[in-house]
Formats: structure tokens, C-alpha cells, sequence
């Protein structure tokens, strides 16, 4: 049973960025798949790494879009991609201190920032990068 299911009301309009948050629902709904069998222990440090690496790239790319583009809203989007980050890292420190484990509310907050990032500030960039022939 996935976590989250990806729909093109998702799309942001950019393929790159689209291709990117597919992967992040992926890794999600993998985790989330590993928790239900009773494997969450085991992957979760790996996971848990290979998610900050791979949403620090996904967010470094999207500000380098702002960057060039003179995107409006740029500074309060990456706060959002800051906090996200050290919510992150802070739960990596937990789990490698034996701290933190998988459960249904770190699945539920993981599931509810993606879902709110995407649907909320990302689509508010969708119109301008569309207005600038990002596709």
C-alpha cells in the first residue's frame, strides 16, 4: 500500500523538478513499505541518508531556478527547504544516537511536508516558470 500516490495535479511543469519529486514519493512510499514489514529498523539510516542527499540536490536545483529566474517568493521557499533539512538531519542524528525509529507519525509528517510542499509552495512557482518557458 503506497504512502503517497503521485497524480499530475503534482506536476509543477518542469519535467526535471516532476521527475525529482517522483523519486522523493518513491523513496517514501519504499520506506513506508519496509515499516509495514516489519523492516524499518534496517533501512532506515540508509534511507534516511540517501533522502538528505538526494532532497538537498533536488532543492539546490530548484534555487539555482530562483536564482535565474529572479523568482519572487525565493526566500521563504527556501526556508521551507532549510527547515525540512534539519528536521531531516536532526531525525539521521536521532536514529544513529538510537534515538528515533520508524513510525507511523514520522511517516505521517514525512508524507504530509512532501504532499504540502509540493501542492502549496511549489505550486506557486508553477505560474511564473511558466510564464518564463520552463518546461
Amino acid at each position: 500500500m503506497a504512502l503517497i500516490t503521485w497524480t499530475d495535479k503534482m506536476s509543477v511543469g518542469i519535467a526535471k523538478i516532476d521527475k525529482e519529486h517522483q523519486g522523493l514519493v518513491e523513496m517514501l512510499n519504499t520506506l513506508h513499505g519496509e515499516m509495514l514489514a516489519g523492516r524499518g529498523k534496517d533501512v532506515l539510516g540508509p534511507t534516511l541518508g540517501k533522502l538528505i542527499q538526494y532532497t538537498q540536490t533536488h532543492f539546490a536545483g530548484e534555487e539555482l531556478l530562483f536564482r535565474i529566474h529572479a523568482y519572487p517568493q525565493a526566500a521563504d521557499h527556501k526556508k521551507e527547504h532549510d527547515a525540512f533539512t534539519a528536521k531531516a538531519k536532526a531525525l539521521e542524528a536521532d536514529f544513529k544516537a538510537g534515538k528515533a525509529a520508524i513510525t507511523s507519525d514520522l511517516m505521517n509528517f514525512l508524507r504530509d511536508w512532501l504532499t504540502k510542499h509540493i501542492l502549496g509552495a511549489d505550486m506557486q512557482y508553477k505560474p511564473y516558470f511558466a510564464q518564463k518557458g520552463l518546461k
